[in-house]
């Protein structure tokens, strides 16, 4: 039986939404998804699978949450922010980093899925 989906491309230091996305679909789930945007911000939305881990506490909690053999692609609203936390976890020993290019904004430009949390303020 044959694969329908080709094989994705290697993970690049830096990625479009698309090669994200093909590995996503490619069913490939030794990755993580970072969003290093502040909690609230990613309470209003973010990449569907994505976990918080806002850019100041990223690398200490880094270690209770990821495997440094991981593949992990990381975004934030800059690509400033988003290459400053990629080369964190590098220097933390964290190889396999890509950082995704245009973040959120180039996600839901070409409509691919987000994930919305409802918290009633208390």
């Amino acid at each position: 039986m044959s694969n329908i989906l080709p094989t994705p491309a290697p993970m690049q230091p830096q990625s479009r939404a698309f090669d994200l996305k093909s590995r996503l679909d490619w069913g490939e789930p030794a990755l993580t998804i970072i969003d290093v945007r502040p909690t609230s911000e990613f309470n209003q939305s973010h990449i569907q699978g994505a976990i918080s881990l806002p850019a100041e506490s990223l690398v200490a909690r880094a270690p209770e949450t990821l495997e440094t053999n991981r593949d992990i692609y990381i975004y934030s609203d800059s690509e400033e922010e988003t290459a400053t936390a990629a080369a964190q976890l590098r220097e933390a020993g964290y190889n396999s980093v890509s950082e995704l290019i245009g973040g959120l904004a180039a996600w839901k430009a070409v409509g691919y899925p987000v994930e919305v949390i409802n918290r009633v303020a208390g």
